[in-house]
């Protein structure tokens, strides 16, 4: 059995030993990984997703178990040092050697740090790694404990920089960007379209600051500000670096392997150094005399190179390198494809620029009006998957090459054909090299049925994500071409969609869950189609989920969320935020009482952890006997109304927020809805309240409120969109009335608003003509449902324990009343949490 040593596991590391494992020969072969970091190899692409929830384990790229499972021994948290040629082997920091017969260098890259004056200063990190975000986190809470208008510099406007932009801001500091260049992400944007960016970033409270050479960090131990001139300086309490990368080279220059001049090791076709039997891949390997920093290259070396060494030698890397990105910079959309700058020797430009919606689109054509050659799209980019495949494949485009970007005939309409046009060799997938063809075979050959098996066959989208919007469309033509029929229907049990399905249930006044599945389904129902009639009940008469509670979700029928340790949390609600101290005082001592975890929200409240499921009705009656009720953090549901201190307190208030946000949220409290949804009202545009974040935002304008919908935090943060300007308080509830109606009715399960939004055709020009205009007849029909649902608002907590039915089942066990003696918690600061699970 022959060896291979693995040095970096990190995306392009695994990714070699998952494409061996794959092959039908690679039981001849020992795989030996390395990895420096404490962790398997995690997802770097979506580094930033680690704010979010902080859970690393769900940027894996795999478990441990993975690499036992397929026979590959992992050694993490060591770092290899030498390499020692003659004699096939290898050496670490902790004197280990191992011996090998092909060795694979996957060391990728490291941030670069500019020598600047002060560098080293406490408060200065990079961004690289969840240990590098890890001391960012907490080096920001510090900072915020005693600043809380703390402000955090990222010097580097380039891809890295702007994600580290975006993680600034979800730690709660005022972002600044510090760039060299005249430009953001100069690599990949033209001057114009880097400023249609830098406004909207700007928009969004990023501070720019172009064309600057810091030359001294400023501080005694710790950062306090930069320098760029004499009298030019920001003030700062953080900086991040994410100016660049270095290839991580320093194992091929200390064994004699050629070296690119300004670093990474030399590699040719296959991927071979100039030792034949060494390989680099991914970020350290210089290629065409370039290091690439993207994963879709990275992952086609690894194929290569697993190839090689397995004796498939006609298998070579690509010549050119397609460097075509799409991403989602802090919820907006950028991609760049082919050539983005366009020499006059080669063709001609198209520009359509619309900055009052921060919208840029740049396609280069050929001289002659038949190639298109490249283009760069910012603020919408959903056209980027069949501009890219026109480009790779040198498909045909309108005669009128401006009808790509404006529609045929200027109507705003798709210029594109099909997806199924493009050649059955053309890469949809570049992350995993998955081609049109092998997506379509995979149903019509390959025995798949939906989206979920041809992802599971083929890997496709797995990746970064951006070839999904296509990949639906093939699955879905091909499936229609072999007579199938495509539909989103809920489930076995109901053949409709669930708009379909709501104006059945309110056409036939059906009340119950039997009702609806002998009426117009089949069978005994599931877990899919039984909350989400629930859900329907809930938006058509707002019954509570008391009523079936056998038909809801476990959160749902308990009024509470599950924890990982099988106990509740219990969050009443506190509308606008505003709590008396006399309120403040209950909480406290119901947390006391029951040795609960308590926390304050993002949400403007409090939530308590760790009650036991027999404890939940004692606790509610305790803060409702003190004035409060169920906040349905449990539901799909309105959770919050955020608020900022408004008018009554804040010299800069234009208006009451905290009376209006009370207001709006004892108003649309208890709302069910496919999704949970959030809002917040701001007094001024400084926008404490973050109320474009959230699903509608209100803000205090000269005139009256901005209305703005659609928006949303989470995994993919979006903006809210301007729905209507200086409206007064009363056209406010009026509008969000119809708006919150029409969602309920017409969104997909589980579909947030500002998915939906974006998938109504017409999107906010639309809903402006539904919701203000009228245009369907429909708005006084919308306005009396939401006054009937809002007029038959419970509280659940309260219907529950004046109950004993209901009450009976909040028990651990049916024949008995013991609690669990099973739930074992540790200490935590000076609270606790749940034993860590073995």
């Amino acid at each position: 059995m022959k060896s291979i040593l693995v040095i970096g596991n990190g995306m392009v590391g695994y990714k070699f030993c998952e494409k061996f494992v794959a092959k039908k020969t690679s039981e001849n072969f020992k795989i030996t990984v390395f990895g420096e970091e404490p962790r398997p190899a995690y997802d770097r692409v979506h580094l930033s997703e680690f704010f979010e929830n902080g859970d690393a384990k769900a940027l894996e790229m795999a478990p441990r178990s993975w690499y036992e499972e397929n026979n590959i021994e992992l050694i993490t948290n060591e770092r290899v040092t030498d390499i020692h040629r003659a004699s096939k082997t290898i050496t670490t920091i902790n004197e280990k050697t191992f011996s090998y017969d092909y060795l694979v260098l996957a060391t990728g890259s490291s941030a670069f740090v500019p020598s600047i004056k002060g560098v080293e200063k406490e408060g200065v990190f990079v961004y690289r790694t969840i240990e590098d975000l890890e001391g960012m986190m907490a080096y920001a809470d510090q900072l915020k404990k005693t600043n809380p208008e703390a402000k955090a510099a990222v010097l580097g406007g380039g891809l890295l920089g702007l994600e580290a932009a975006k993680a600034v801001m979800d730690m709660g500091l005022e972002p600044h960007v510090v760039e060299f260049a005249s430009k953001l992400m100069p690599r990949q944007l033209d001057t114009r379209g880097s400023s249609v960016l830098k406004n909207k970033l700007e928009s969004m409270g990023i501070h720019i600051h172009l064309s600057k050479a810091t030359n001294k960090i400023l501080g005694e131990n710790a950062i306090t500000g930069m320098e760029f001139g004499e009298y030019d300086k920001i003030n700062v309490d953080m900086l991040v670096v994410s100016a660049g990368i270095r290839p991580r080279d320093e194992l091929g220059k200390t064994c004699g392997l050629e070296m690119g001049t300004r670093g990474g090791i030399v590699v040719n076709k296959k991927m071979q150094t100039s030792d034949p039997e060494i390989f680099a891949i991914g970020e350290v390997a210089l290629y065409n005399n370039m290091i690439y920093g993207l994963v879709a290259p990275g992952y086609e070396m690894a194929d290569v190179a697993v190839d090689q060494i397995l004796g498939t030698s006609e298998t070579l890397m690509t010549e050119d390198i397609d460097m075509s990105t799409k991403l989602k910079l802090i919820g907006v959309d950028v991609a760049s494809f082919g050539e983005p700058f366009m020499p006059v020797e080669k063709g001609y430009s198209i520009i359509f620029e619309n900055k009052t919606k921060d919208l840029y689109k740049r396609i280069n054509v050929s001289h002659d009006g038949k190639k298109l050659l490249g283009g760069i799209l910012i603020g919408d980019a959903s056209d980027y998957n069949m501009f890219h495949q026109i480009y790779l494949n040198g498909l045909p485009i309108p005669e009128d090459a401006e009808e790509l970007i404006l529609g045929a005939r200027g109507e705003g309409g798709s210029s594109f054909g099909s997806a199924m046009d493009i050649p059955d060799a053309a890469q949809v997938c570049s992350c995993e090299s998955v081609t049109k063809g092998a997506i379509c075979s995979s149903i019509t050959e390959g025995g798949c049925n939906s989206l979920a098996d041809v992802i599971s066959k083929t890997k496709v989208t797995t990746g970064c994500g951006g070839c999904k919007p296509m990949v639906v469309d093939l699955v879905n033509e091909t499936l229609k071409s072999l007579g199938k029929e495509v539909k989103e229907t809920i489930c076995e049990h109901f053949a409709y969609t669930r708009q379909e399905l709501f104006g059945i249930i309110k056409v036939k006044q059906l009340k119950t869950f039997d009702e609806a599945i002998d009426t117009c389904g089949k069978g005994d129902g599931c877990e899919i189609c039984k909350p989400l009639v629930a859900s329907i009940f809930a938006s058509l008469y707002n019954d509570t989920a008391n009523k079936e509670e056998v038909i809801q979700d476990s959160n749902d029928k308990f009024l509470a969320n599950i924890q990982r340790n099988g106990t509740y949390s219990v969050v009443p609600r506190i509308p606008g935020g505003e709590i008396t101290p006399d309120k403040l005082i209950v909480i406290g001592q119901v947390g006391k009482k029951y040795n609960l975890y308590t926390k304050i929200t993002g949400g403007q409240r409090i939530d308590l952890f760790g009650a036991q499921l027999n404890d939940l009705p004692a606790i509610w009656k305790e803060l409702i006997d003190a004035g409060f009720e169920s906040g349905h953090a449990y539901g799909k549901s309105l959770r919050t109304v955020k608020s900022c201190v408004g008018s009554s307190w804040c010299r800069y208030g234009m208006d009451d927020s905290v009376g209006f946000a009370i207001e709006l949220e004892n108003r649309y409290k208890g709302l069910r809805s496919p999704h949970k949804f959030k809002g917040g009202v701001s007094a001024c545009i400084r926008e404490c309240a973050e109320a474009r974040g959230k699903d509608f935002g209100i803000i205090a304008v000269e005139g009256g409120w901005n209305l703005y919908v659609g928006g949303n935090g989470g995994a993919t943060p979006r903006h809210a969109q301007l729905l209507a300007e200086q409206i007064d308080n009363e056209t406010v509830i009026k509008y969000l009335d119809r708006f919150f109606m029409y969602y309920i009715r017409t969104a997909a399960p589980l579909m947030r608003t500002s998915t939906w939004l974006d998938k109504l055709e017409g999107g906010i020009e639309q809903l402006k003509k539904i919701v203000i205009d009228d245009s369907l007849n429909i708005v006084k029909e919308l306005e009396t449902e939401m006054q009937s649902l809002v007029d038959a608002y419970q509280c659940e907590w309260k219907q529950a324990i004046e109950n004993d039915d209901m009450v009976s089942r909040f028990q651990h066990f049916v024949n008995s009343e013991a609690t669990d003696d099973n739930i074992v918690f540790v200490p935590m600061r000076e609270q606790k949490q749940p034993a860590a699970w073995n």
